[in-house]
């Protein structure tokens, strides 16, 4: 992933508070013995404050052959994206350049199978806390409730973070004119994705603006 200077997270907050409220993201691992790499959809649980990833995958998914031969993974997240036209960053059709807005964070892990009843019980404790926070399911225990017969069909997944790469991509370069009207036209439009790309856009805006001087005497 190209990051431009404009581009890169300001610091390590920035894209910590945008992973929180994102919680689905693609696992991606090498392939075994030179095949392609294995990208597997999946929910997980960001821990910020032991910089890890949680999940479980069933047994039959076919990450784990690649995930024993070699552990180094990335969990790739994007959001907030839009396509923005070229007649919005320009005042003449003929010499305007589309771009795609979008904001992403890439995680480089190293990764570790769980696969004894407690660890994995802990690990949908854990999912289940943070993506069903109201409750109404059952008692996740290794040796009581209801899911203890099913641990046996999935493997939990403990990914230790050792590199983030982040991007939020919003014209931070380009004037602030262009970007007040490319805000205007993502406001306009309302298409799936238009609101959240605006709002990161609006908020990287705010971010750079410099403080206003204070008053002398």
């Amino acid at each position: 992933m190209l990051i431009h200077p404009w581009d890169a997270a300001r610091d390590g907050d920035e894209w910590r508070d945008w992973l929180r409220t994102r919680d689905f993201g693609l696992l991606a691992v090498n392939g075994v013995h030179g095949g392609p790499p294995v990208v597997v959809p999946t929910h997980f649980l960001f821990d910020p404050d032991d910089e890890a990833i949680l999940l479980h995958l069933a047994r039959p998914n076919p990450v784990w052959p690649a995930l024993e031969a070699d552990p180094a993974v990335v969990v790739s997240v994007h959001d907030d994206y839009a396509y923005i036209p070229s007649t919005w960053r320009s005042d003449s059709p003929d010499s305007g350049v589309p771009t795609s807005y979008y904001a992403s964070v890439q995680l480089t892990c190293s990764a570790r199978i769980v696969d004894d009843k407690d660890g994995k019980a802990d690990i949908l404790r854990r999912q289940l806390a943070h993506h069903q926070p109201d409750g109404g399911h059952g008692l996740v225990a290794a040796d009581e409730g209801p899911y203890r017969k099913m641990l046996s069909a999935i493997r939990g997944l403990r990914l230790q973070v050792v590199g983030v790469r982040a991007k939020f991509k919003y014209d931070d370069h380009k004037p602030a004119a262009l970007r007040e009207r490319v805000a205007d036209g993502l406001a306009a439009r309302d298409l799936p994705g238009d609101a959240g790309a605006r709002a990161q856009q609006l908020r990287r805006m705010a971010a750079r603006q410099d403080p206003s001087p204070t008053a002398c005497g």
